[in-house]
């Protein structure tokens, strides 16, 4: 099956179309459970939700509960949602019993159960492997990510899910602060919405009351990056770190301004800061720094980075026994010479 975004997701689960299966495939809490409620309440009665819904980790076997329980006709509902979580796991634990997680998948997949809908959520998978190739093939591949141009716009359907209303620019401001990350939008909407007292969100909250100095400062590095200044980059690294800032955080802001650079990159020549903005969805000053450096960076240099910073990513994320050392790595290679950038 073709991949999809989470608004053609729900744009299918509206029209009444079940799906066999799904791969919702992110780290982003909120948009994950936007697409399970939206799952829940379109195809199981909500008086049957606690027989026809299903949640179990892969991690000590729940893939073989899931798919026999899939075979089960469900209990008072037309249809049942099996959920299962923590799904990177299934990678885990040799060739073989890969293998045989993959042929599991595949006979289920070859004669699919007509009332159960199968819901596989992980943060990534190894495209290279046969169970990704296998789950692609029969799967609805859901990525877990909203894009630039919708960020903003979801930012103002979840202040208005909240009871609150804020206004665009500031819904442009918050998402930009915070890396464009749906369930960090929300958390700070929370905080926001409490804090406007009852009336709308304006700019001057979300810059009052949203901390955001890794988002803006983080912007500082890229010149240093454009130079190949590595003392520089060390030393604004060492401030980072020193100021409190976690190094998973810094490596996700990295994350998100090398992908806003490429996609400054990919602008029209001469387009100015503030259709930049829009297209970029953050504010007009921040996308003028972007279009500056983006200039200055070879789109190659930028996307050897996105993988530099892809992996430094999963090497915390597997819990690094010195993430100092793995950020300062990190910052060397994005620093060497464009022979050595990926080597």
């Amino acid at each position: 099956m073709p991949q999809a975004t989470v608004e053609n997701l729900l744009q299918r689960i509206e029209k009444g179309k079940p799906i066999p299966a799904i791969v919702l495939m992110g780290a982003d809490p909120y948009l994950r459970d936007q697409c399970r409620k939206a799952l829940i309440e379109k195809f199981v009665p909500e008086g049957s939700r606690e027989w026809a819904v299903t949640k179990i980790s892969a991690v000590g076997g729940g893939l073989q509960e899931i798919l026999e329980r899939a075979q089960m006709a469900p209990m008072l509902s037309p249809r049942q949602i099996l959920i299962l979580q923590d799904a990177e796991a299934l990678e885990r634990g040799g060739d073989e019993a890969l293998d045989r997680t993959t042929e599991a998948l595949s006979a289920y997949f070859e004669d699919p159960a007509p009332f159960s809908i199968v819901v596989i959520e992980a943060e990534q998978f190894d495209r290279r492997k046969r169970l990704f190739k296998v789950l692609s093939s029969s799967a609805l591949i859901v990525e877990l990510t909203a894009g630039s141009a919708d960020v903003a716009a979801l930012t103002i359907q979840m202040a208005r899910e909240l009871g609150a209303e804020i206004a665009p620019d500031a819904a442009s401001e918050l998402a930009d602060a915070v890396n464009g990350e749906p369930a960090k939008i929300r958390l700070e909407l929370e905080k926001l919405h409490l804090y406007a007292g009852g009336r709308k969100i304006t700019v001057a909250d979300v810059d009052a009351l949203v901390v955001s100095a890794r988002r803006y400062t983080v912007w500082k590095l890229a010149e240093a990056f454009a130079a190949r200044d590595r003392r520089a980059s060390m030393e604004f690294l060492d401030s980072l770190l020193r100021e409190g800032e976690q190094p998973a955080g810094i490596v996700g802001a990295l994350s998100w301004m090398y992908r806003k650079l490429v996609e400054a990159r990919e602008l029209p020549s001469g387009t100015n800061p503030y259709q930049a903005a829009r297209d970029l969805a953050m504010r007009p000053e921040t996308a003028a720094i972007a279009l500056a450096q983006a200039r200055k960076i070879p789109r190659e240099q930028l996307l050897a980075g996105i993988t530099i910073l892809a992996e430094a990513d999963s090497v915390l994320k597997s819990g690094a026994p010195n993430p100092r050392a793995t950020l300062e790595f990190v910052v060397a290679r994005l620093t060497a010479p464009s022979a050595h950038a990926v080597a």
